[in-house]
């Protein structure tokens, strides 16, 4: 699939060039499993690093609405298949690559399948293990964001 042109709807925020920018990261979880998904080369951040759910907090959607339609939009997956959504501790993961702080906000979304289907924002994904998780090329401070949800 081709990255769509980005157009900012009535009331979103376009965070591209901004300095500080708000994020959800969702870590699926599927029995004892987790997805990580590799980022597509389209992308103007991190393009092949491996990375959770993650999109920018740009509009007036609630945090939960916004976790439901980012997993909805990037993966197939509907609300009925989600069984609980619990959110992490909120931190600042500096970049000076792109001249960006991003405010993440780690979700941790159980869910009843572990069938997804892929947008253009994913050229892979892998149901693992957080030991394996580990041996990825992973985006910086997605460690941070499985620190927020996890004790290991």
């Amino acid at each position: 699939m081709k990255k769509p042109a980005f157009k900012p709807k009535s009331g979103q925020i376009d965070y591209t060039k901004a300095r500080w920018a708000p994020v959800i990261n969702c870590v699926l979880k599927y029995k004892n499993k987790f997805l990580v998904v590799q980022r597509s080369t389209e992308l103007n951040f991190y393009p092949s690093y491996w990375n959770g759910i993650s999109g920018f907090l740009d509009d007036q959607q609630s945090l939960k609405e916004k976790v439901i339609g980012e997993i909805k939009e990037e993966l197939g997956i509907s609300i009925k298949q989600i069984k609980s959504i619990k959110y992490g501790e909120i931190f600042d993961q500096d970049e000076s690559k792109y001249k960006k702080t991003w405010i993440v906000h780690p979700v941790l979304v159980e869910v009843k399948t572990n069938k997804v289907k892929l947008d253009w924002e994913a050229q892979n994904y892998k149901w693992v293990t957080l030991k394996e998780a580990k041996k990825l090329k992973l985006l910086p401070g997605f460690d941070g964001v499985l620190e927020r949800l996890f004790s290991y």
